[in-house]
């Protein structure tokens, strides 16, 4: 008898057996039930997509800005930033080569827009005789506009600026002629433009603790209040605390970014409060709440790790590295370093962890420009500068990004210069978010799903848990593996289950304009039981991997070098496109508090540098670096013992 027939024969009689009454309501019910789904695509929660932006932009509405020259405002930063071609203040055409998805307008709030006022020479302006002087120096020549500008941010960092400068009144009034431009631009599902301003503290003459407001909320909540400025207050617990009122009164939300935490002379990730007192709870519990980012990479250098604190990592050495002083350009003392770093203070923070039971550097890592120029043009052959005078042009490499040349009162240096060669041509941040739209968008900050780039667009992804196995790199869908069996970049791991090792789905995919991949690498810190705090740097996937085999010290030979340093070009001959693993950390032990970021790096490209002296034939100084490594840094994942 066929097969198919004798189950039909079977089943009849298996109805008969239960009885005609319930095999009539079992085909009731069946055919009443809804059918599958087709689609398993239905009901998806996690991020498909990396948005590309910038979450540091001063215009020429910021004081520093407009006195240094710029003439590009909002709206044509904005403009910039989604593609369009404009005009830089030096006459130069500029465009991205690809469009930025998003974008923070992060000007001055100190201040905000009288600099517009003071360059036009209004009669009120004009009354007040220090603003006269500065006015007519704007008005001469680029070597005066600079003198005027740093004379602007010392008289600011020592709070002398002229009454006027900080009327209120004025300030609500541009912030919401700005917040109403930034509104304009904003275009749900195509380009998010966030409202923001720099809350600019530069506390004890210099001290960098500069932190980015972003706003999750639009103008009617945003215009409600007037933005904090540091002439309410220095102290960034006042600042969180600003941010917490703000919150309570308008139901909005909040985040801030601190950056340049390398120009702060030890005060950014130091280990006391503000005013020098322990570490309080409270304090670590507002700082966790409303920092939840940090900015690692900047025109002004990078603030990720420094050599000092890192002597056995390469890639550290070397890299983007400003340590010369604050930003009046007051050199540093021993003991400054150590809490200036974003990787330190993520080691710190668990041992703070273990002592108040809060992590108040528990942040993810993001990237801005920084640029004063209103263009986030920091691609490697489309660079632009932090200032009008950083443009492109023969002699911007020797044209001081930051000039000492008037010593700072107390300085033992006669003369601190960060030359133009010294810019640094980063960064961007990538963001896993479900839309592009400020809601999707911020959310996804808190919950620090980011990571920092250089401007390489590379698609990374980062989780860890505790169930996967090694088959899992390779699978078709393994962002859905990635967040049903573990956390994103920037999640929590909680008690490992007894027996179990801590694992990491790791890929990155190259740029698709730009270079192979060298490797893949996982930093990571603990705190051991003394509160002592460790790190280790794993080298856990690499390209070329047939001719570059690892060793026992865990070491893999260098990736090559293509850069032809006569025409500033390179070859993807070396490298991989993607490299993707399961990683499981080898010393992993259950009892100790750990974070793990990713750190992945290209193959060698030519640096802006070199771009210059190809274009513009002219012999760099020799100090200057003309080769480098793009990166990327993830956010952390932290692990936290039961």
């Amino acid at each position: 008898m066929h097969s198919l027939h004798r189950h039909l024969l079977a089943s009849a009689a298996a109805l008969a057996l239960i009885g005609p009454g319930i095999a009539q309501a079992q085909a009731a019910a069946a055919a009443s039930a809804p059918a599958p789904a087709y689609s398993p695509h239905l009901g998806r929660i996690w991020p498909n997509r990396v948005y590309w932006g910038d979450e540091h932009v001063h215009t020429s509405w910021s004081g520093d800005a407009g006195a240094a020259g710029s003439r590009v405002g909002p709206e044509d930063a904005l403009r910039f930033a989604r593609g369009e071609e404009v005009t830089s203040t030096t006459g130069q055409k500029v465009r991205l080569s690809r469009p930025l998805d998003w974008m923070a307008v992060t000007d001055h709030s100190d201040g905000l827009g009288v600099i517009q006022d003071l360059i036009a020479g209004t009669p009120e302006m004009l009354a007040d005789p220090v603003i006269r002087r500065w006015h007519e120096m704007i008005h001469a020549d680029m070597a005066t506009r600079r003198v005027a500008a740093k004379e602007m941010a010392i008289a600011q960092s020592n709070g002398q600026l002229p009454a006027i400068v900080n009327d209120p009144a004025r300030e609500l009034g541009t912030w919401q002629r700005e917040t109403a431009i930034i509104e304009k631009f904003n275009d749900p599902g195509r380009f998010t433009a966030f409202i923001a301003y720099e809350w600019t503290s530069n506390s004890g003459g210099g001290n960098n603790l500069h932190r980015n407001v972003i706003y999750r909320d639009g103008k009617a909540l945003a215009d409600q209040v007037r933005p904090m400025t540091t002439f309410d207050s220095e102290n960034p617990e006042d600042l969180w605390k600003w941010m917490a009122a703000w919150e309570a009164k308008t139901g909005g939300r909040l985040l801030a970014i601190p950056h340049n935490g390398n120009l702060s002379n030890g005060l950014m990730f130091a280990l006391t409060a503000f005013d020098g007192t322990p570490l309080t709870r409270e304090g670590a519990v507002l700082r966790a709440r409303f920092e939840p980012l940090v900015e690692a990479m900047q025109i002004k250098g990078q603030s990720e790790s420094h050599p000092s604190l890192s002597p056995t990592d390469e890639f550290t050495r070397g890299w983007e590295i400003w340590d010369k002083g604050n930003l009046n350009l007051l050199p540093k003392k021993p003991g400054m370093i150590p809490h200036e770093y974003a990787r330190e203070a993520l080691k710190n923070g668990l041992a703070i962890e273990q002592q108040l039971g809060v992590n108040p550097f528990k942040f993810g890592l993001v990237a801005g420009t920084d640029a004063h120029t209103g263009l986030s043009a920091i691609e490697a052959d489309n660079y632009f500068g932090k200032f009008p005078q950083n443009e492109p042009s023969p002699k911007r490499m020797r044209i001081p990004v930051m000039d000492g040349a008037t010593p700072p009162e107390g300085s033992v240096e006669p003369h601190l210069v960060n030359q133009g060669w010294e810019g640094s041509a980063q960064g961007w941040t990538g963001v896993w978010a479900s839309a592009n739209t400020r809601e999707a968008l911020w959310d996804a900050m808190q919950r620090r799903e980011t990571y920092a780039t250089t401007g390489t667009r590379m698609t990374v992804r980062f989780f860890g848990g505790f169930d996967y196995v090694a088959a899992d790199a390779q699978a078709p869908d393994l962002a859905r593996v990635g967040y049903t069996r573990g956390v994103p970049m920037g999640g929590d791991l909680r008690a490992a289950p007894a027996g179990k090792p801590l694992r990491f789905l790791i890929a990155a995919l190259k740029d698709p304009q730009g270079a192979n991949l060298d490797r893949v690498q996982v930093v990571k810190g603990w705190v051991d039981a003394a509160g002592k705090t460790h790190e280790k740097i794993f080298n856990v996937a690499w390209g070329d991997a047939a001719r570059r085999r690892i060793d026992r010290r865990g070491q893999i030979p260098p990736v090559g070098n293509t850069v032809d340093l006569k025409t500033a070009t390179w070859v993807n001959s070396i490298g991989d496109t993607q490299l993707t693993t399961v990683w499981t950390d080898p010393e992993f032990d259950p009892k100790q508090r750990a974070m793990y970021y990713l750190r992945v790096l290209e193959i060698p490209t030519p640096r802006w540098t070199l771009y210059d002296v190809v274009r513009f034939h002219v012999q760099p100084p020799k100090e200057a670096p003309l080769i480098t490594q793009q990166r990327v840094f993830t956010s952390p994942i932290w692990y936290t013992p039961a």
